[in-house]
């Protein structure tokens, strides 16, 4: 719930009632065609104050519309520093990516920013880095400023394979992570479980179908491993996409969820932990599909579907570009 209205006025929402465990800053929130406004997530722990990307989708104009909304009004630059907060931020800050799958509204805003990034891992599955490394940083989409790949080797970013299920630590960061395989349209996505020294949880999914859709039971595997950690109510917040409306038929999703999927999704997930364990639970809804056709937003479509089938007692969340989240 949100705590104060300045929180409002400084783009500062506030969840929960207890001190934060988790910070996050929307760098961009839709999924689909609106370019400068893509996937991606900074996040910390109230641990330490280095941040990581949850998937890169738009990141020096996510970075700049935070910084514009006050979303790092609290981080300083060194005096003797020569860059602007948006270059410190991004060059000394942001200590790795998590990239949950290499389609490109996931990870441009990582390679376009690339030449002028620090060195730092990106953590991925080992499909999705040998994908980024084939695709993009090959000398042919992009130059290859990884330390693997085509041609000569750059190397300013590190390719850090993630088992799955399998606790690893996010070097610079107090955090550890945890990789869990999603099933998307054929492919194969991330859910990515970040754990503080506490050992409480924040859960960043990329994009999902419902495992009735996609013929799989992965993200039944990861409910699975989430549901202990609801029980101790460690579960601090999610972002999960929904990317179209209820009216978008099964064969049409490709591998996304609607409100009535996410909502079957977190019954499976409350089941398994017990009647009214997700009430209250934070829940940040990304991916939303920007729409060029005329009618009503369908950000106010999936809001509303949303509420109407909310038996759970789940906050959802609808986080603008730019906003800062704190769980």
């Amino acid at each position: 719930m949100l705590k104060t209205k300045l929180a409002l006025l400084i783009g500062c929402l506030s969840f929960g009632v207890n001190a934060a465990s988790f910070e996050a800053v929307t760098l961009g929130s839709k999924g689909g065609i609106q370019d400068g406004n893509l996937t991606a997530f900074m996040l910390k722990s109230e641990q330490d104050d280095n941040y990581v990307l949850l998937d890169a989708g738009s990141v020096v104009n996510g970075l700049i519309v935070s910084e514009q909304k006050g979303a790092f009004d609290d981080v300083k630059v060194p005096q003797e520093s020569n860059l602007t907060k948006v270059g410190y931020l991004l060059k000394e800050k942001v200590k790795g990516y998590l990239i949950s799958h290499a389609h490109l509204d996931h990870v441009a805003g990582m390679i376009i920013s690339s030449p002028d990034d620090s060195n730092k891992p990106i953590y991925g599955l080992s499909a999705t880095n040998e994908a980024l490394m084939n695709n993009y940083f090959n000398w042919s989409a992009w130059p290859n400023f990884g330390n693997e790949g085509n041609g000569f080797k750059l190397s300013k970013y590190t390719y850090t394979d993630l088992p799955q299920y399998q606790w690893q630590p996010v070097k610079g960061t107090s955090m550890q992570v945890i990789a869990m395989p999603l099933a998307h349209s054929g492919g194969q996505s991330t859910a990515f479980a970040l754990k503080d020294s506490d050992g409480d949880l924040f859960v960043y999914f990329g994009d999902t179908g419902p495992d009735a859709v996609e013929k799989s039971d992965a993200l039944s595997k990861v409910w699975q491993t989430l549901a202990p950690f609801v029980k101790e109510g460690q579960l601090k917040g999610i972002v999960i996409e929904v990317s179209f409306t209820n009216k978008t038929p099964d064969k049409m999703l490709f591998g996304h969820l609607t409100p009535n999927w996410l909502l079957k999704e977190l019954t499976a997930l409350e089941t398994l932990a017990g009647k009214g364990s997700l009430e209250d639970l934070d829940v940040v809804i990304s991916h939303i599909k920007y729409s060029l056709k005329k009618g009503e937003d369908p950000q106010v479509v999936i809001q509303r579907e949303l509420e109407q089938g909310n038996e759970l007692g789940v906050n959802f969340h609808f986080p603008a570009q730019g906003d800062a989240l704190s769980f």
